[in-house]
């Protein structure tokens, strides 16, 4: 029962839609009708602006990174990489906003803060150097991911590398639209960097 209630819990913080709240209370937009259409941190820069952007990216991460605590604070034995990806799924998946929701990116980031920090610093380099090179944050979120991954069998955690590698999977995916622009030339560069 306790277990049911924390997967419920992390899906729950998890679904909280830092950007779209902060759109509407801040800017009185809906951030999916502009720009993207995504309520993640890289929409919340174009369309609301660095301030928006860095607390959207700041909550987001938050979010991911408190809940791998849950088990520990209500002495709950699960690993919490498993109790994260329900706050992953939570953020792609929001009750709140119809189910329709972020991409993953900053929360899962979040939870991996608070499983390996070590691994989320080298992960933060990798996302930053390839952003410097391609001007892409969909690709730059895609390499650290796939990493994350390399990161995992490194450190031999293998709870890890599954969660990293399905989560890896679950970016690929909410970001074919990006690959598919960028193959084709159209994605947005950012003009931040």
């Amino acid at each position: 029962m306790a277990l049911c209630l924390l997967f419920i819990a992390s899906y729950l913080i998890g679904s909280i839609p830092s950007g779209y709240l902060i759109g509407k209370i801040f800017f009185n937009k809906d951030i999916r009708n502009y720009g993207s259409g995504n309520m993640g941190a890289t929409n919340s820069f174009r369309v609301l602006g660095k301030p928006a952007g860095f607390a959207v990216t700041f909550f987001d991460i938050f979010k991911g990174t408190i809940v791998v605590f849950l088990p520990l604070w209500f002495n709950v034995d699960i690993h919490g990489l498993i109790v994260g990806i329900f706050a992953i799924i939570g953020h792609v998946y929001p009750i709140y906003l119809k189910f329709r929701g972020g991409k993953a990116v900053a929360t899962s980031a979040g939870v991996l803060l608070g499983v390996n920090p070590w691994l989320f610093l080298i992960l933060v380099g990798v996302f930053f150097i390839t952003l410097y090179l391609s001007k892409y944050v969909s690709l730059s979120s895609i390499v650290g991911a796939s990493c994350c991954v390399i990161g995992s069998l490194i450190v031999h955690d293998y709870i890890l590398l599954a969660v990293s590698f399905a989560v890896t999977c679950l970016l690929i995916f909410r970001h074919t639209s990006n690959i598919k622009r960028i193959l084709n030339g159209t994605e947005p560069k950012i003009k931040w960097m």
